[in-house]
Formats: C-alpha cells, structure tokens, sequence
C-alpha cells in the first residue's frame, strides 16, 4: 500500500468515484419491485438468470489469470456461479454477457473484483427483503451468510495492500466499468 508517493485510500476513492454507476445499477426493475414491495418469484428468476449470464463469464476470466493471486485472495471460495447453478436449474442454457469489462491486468482485475465482491453484501440485504416478501430463499443472495462480512473485510485488506498511486486510477476506472457493462447486460431485454 505504500510507496514513494504515499498510500493510496482505495476503497474511499472507489465509493465516492463509483458511485454514480452503482446508483444507476441498483436502478434496475428488480430492485424497484423490491423496494415497492412487488416483486415476484418470476422477477427474482429472470434478475438471477441476468446475472449468472455475467458472473459466469467473468469469473471464467478471473481464473484465467489466477496466478496473479495468491492463495490468501481465496478466489475459489468467492465465486458464485455454483450458487446460481443451484437457484436456476436450467442455468447452463441461459446466454452468457459477451461485453465484459477489460479483464487482463492486476488493476482491472481488482476493480472488477470490487463490484461482485461488494455484492455479496448487497446480496445479504435482498436476501432479507425476499424472505419479508415470501420468496423462498436463492443461494446467490444468501452467498457467504455469516462469512461475508469477514471475506469482504479480507477482501478490502487486499485490495488496499495492492492498490500503489500508479494503479489506483485503473482500479477505479475498472470498477466504473464494471458497474456500467453489468448494467447494460441486466437492462437489455
């Protein structure tokens, strides 16, 4: 985390510059049937299909450079895909995002990784919205239960260890994107 030029905060940088692009995400009809309290099972179905056709793809591109991180990073153990696989039983026929975010640099990489990993907390809240509405229980949502507060604060600890001055710019701007290729994906019909 520090260099000749001093330590960068990270993970302020990433919400304060992020956050337009995660407003306009969590935008999404899902979110508005939740928040309004008319969601469906149906809806919650076609929300989790959306996303296994982006997580899937993306986590695929991850191990792709999984050298890059140590065993510490627990990479294994924070992919989702196994969790949508089981809420979604024909989920290996669903189509999968082609325009993922730029994927083939440590920046990019934990930018990236920032966006799904802090959904994980997000996740935990719709989780409780759901059950409050009686939609039975989705793995994905449910994720890590009592370990995602502990793997994201490892998670942000990381991500602070690897952030220098001259990589914080791409993280952020990984990131950003992120958060717009996820929305373009889950909005299209």
């Amino acid at each position: 985390m520090n260099s000749s030029s001093g330590p960068v905060d990270i993970l302020s940088r990433l919400r304060q510059e992020t956050r337009p692009y995660h407003d306009v995400l969590e935008a999404n009809e899902f979110n508005q049937a939740l928040g309004a309290g008319t969601i469906t099972e149906e809806k919650t179905a076609r929300f989790l299909a959306k996303l296994y056709g982006f997580v899937v793809p993306f986590e695929q591109a991850v191990r792709a450079h999984g050298s890059l991180f140590g065993p510490e990073w627990e990479l294994e153990r924070r992919f989702r895909s196994p969790l949508l696989r089981q809420d979604l039983p024909a989920a290996d026929t669903l189509p999968l995002a082609p325009n993922l975010p730029p994927l083939h640099t440590w920046p990019q990489l934990l930018g990236a990784l920032y966006v799904l990993e802090g959904s994980t907390l997000g996740g935990q809240v719709i989780a409780r919205q759901l059950a409050k509405a009686g939609i039975p229980a989705r793995a994905y949502f449910s994720g890590h239960a009592e370990q995602t507060g502990p793997l994201w604060k490892a998670f942000v600890h990381q991500l602070a260890a690897a952030a220098t001055p001259e990589n914080a710019d791409a993280i952020v701007a990984s990131a950003s994107l992120t958060f717009q290729r996820l929305h373009q994906w889950i909005e299209q019909a």
